[in-house]
């Protein structure tokens, strides 16, 4: 299946301090790809570098074949491309539902965001369910949920996310999981960059693994996982002899 999103050869960091050095990746559609590697890899810089939150000093970003390359972050809502952060990723002091709201600030017509809200609650029912509560109130697990629900509400064909898994407790990051897969099944690409390398392998189609800013390892993540030296190297598992 051709790519929706492309990064070719990227080069990226902050300031004039290059953190990822020449590195490609891609997803497709109804696809998850997950980025993953040790703290300080440069996961985060390589994704916050497609929406120019991170510097891009050379390469490329295709979305569609269309060169976007420096796009602004709103622009790039508009055409489909949504991102979650790893944090200050939801409206504190709004509620569930003005949260939403929020996240449909690049439509028009009470109508349609309302429709948008009806299919989020469909799909996210734990928090139509509490709609009223403020986002402040709410546990680690509901805000990554909050976060990923306000990224929806502006229909993104791709999905950037940011460690979505961090520090959740097992029930939760299982649901995160859960809400992930029925959004892959809807045809939505996804692109996750998750410190957990084993449950980012699992959950994805695909897996790149960066050190040190470089793409070290890349393949379908089901033979990345069952690979001893992948094992050895990322996962701390001895190999079976």
């Amino acid at each position: 299946m051709k790519p929706i999103l492309v990064a070719e050869n990227v080069n990226a960091g902050y300031g004039d301090v290059i953190i990822v050095h020449d590195v490609s990746v891609e997803v497709s559609a109804g696809e998850i790809a997950a980025i993953v590697g040790p703290n300080g890899s440069g996961k985060s810089t390589l994704i916050k570098s497609i929406l120019g939150f991170a510097k891009l000093f050379q390469g490329s970003i295709l979305y569609h074949d269309k060169d976007i390359t420096g796009i602004p972050s709103h622009r790039a809502v508009n055409l489909g491309i949504g991102y979650v952060p790893q944090t200050d990723n939801v409206f504190p002091n709004l509620t569930i539902a003005e949260n939403l709201d929020m996240g449909a600030y690049n439509k028009r017509g009470k109508d349609t965001i309302k429709t948008a809200k009806g299919d989020i609650f469909h799909m996210f029912p734990e928090l139509a369910a509490r709609e009223k509560a403020l986002a402040e109130n709410l546990s680690g697990g509901e805000r990554q949920m909050l976060a990923i629900a306000r990224a929806m509400m502006a229909e993104p064909k791709v999905l950037l996310l940011d460690e979505p898994l961090a520090s959740l407790s097992p029930k939760p990051s299982a649901m995160i999981e859960s809400k992930l897969e029925q959004i892959r099944e809807t045809g939505i690409a996804i692109l996750i960059v998750e410190q957990n390398v084993k449950k980012a392998l699992e959950l994805s189609k695909r897996g790149y693994v960066l050190v040190n800013g470089a793409l070290a390892m890349r393949g379908e993540s089901a033979s990345l996982l069952a690979d001893d030296s992948f094992k050895e190297r990322f996962l701390g598992l001895e190999q079976e002899h």
